[in-house]
């Protein structure tokens, strides 16, 4: 159900120093120390391959919106069928439901999973560390408005904010509002300028 809660605590967005996060980092860390000192990989394969999982820029999301855009048709059965539109671009999706939302001049939507870190893999890849946090799974829906300020992102007091929470059984997807000369670009520059960030909800504006 959609949120839009604002409350005075204010509570850093970042990963929790819990004692089971320690614990998986310390196994990570010498996980990767024992591969390093075997010649398997190297510290720079590590770093790079670790950047690229947790990419904002180019993904299979890309692909969907663009089309979108492009094609009112196509959009249509997207946001009644999420799942099934995206298929039909080939893309192999592992959830069960995808359900995709708009945004308006007048909403902007902003998703998270207050339960765990359910998130739509099979498109978006790797989820970035920050959504997985607890900070970020509790404030988004306590204090949304405050968590995008933080992205850079300060919508205007008018524009209705909609969290929505995924779960096992469903993902959400944000549809951003295309940009003004969508109509002059080419496909490939407009899956180049939107990020996976966008489609999450924590960037509004498409350059």
């Amino acid at each position: 159900m959609p949120h839009d809660h604002h409350h005075e605590e204010h509570e850093a967005l970042v990963i929790e120093d819990d004692a089971g996060n320690i614990e998986a980092q310390i196994i990570v860390d010498a996980l990767q120390e024992v591969l390093i000192s075997k010649g398997l990989l190297t510290a720079t394969e590590v770093t790079g391959a670790i950047a690229k999982l947790e990419s904002p820029g180019i993904h299979l999301g890309a692909q969907v919106v663009a089309r979108a855009w492009t094609d009112p048709a196509y959009k249509r059965r997207l946001l009644k069928d999420g799942r099934a539109a995206v298929q039909e671009l080939d893309i192999p999706v592992t959830e069960a439901r995808i359900i995709v939302v708009e945004n308006t001049d007048q909403l902007h939507n902003l998703i998270t999973c207050t339960l765990c870190s359910c998130y739509p893999r099979s498109i978006l890849g790797q989820p970035p560390s920050w959504y997985i946090s607890k900070a970020y799974r509790a404030r988004s829906v306590r204090e949304p408005r405050r968590v995008l300020a933080e992205f850079g992102l300060s919508l205007p007091h008018d524009v209705q904010l909609d969290v929505h929470d995924s779960n096992a059984d469903m993902r959400y997807l944000v549809l951003p509002q295309p940009p003004a000369d969508v109509a002059r670009r080419s496909v490939q520059e407009l899956e180049a300028s939107i990020s996976r960030d966008h489609l999450i909800g924590v960037a509004r504006e498409v350059a």
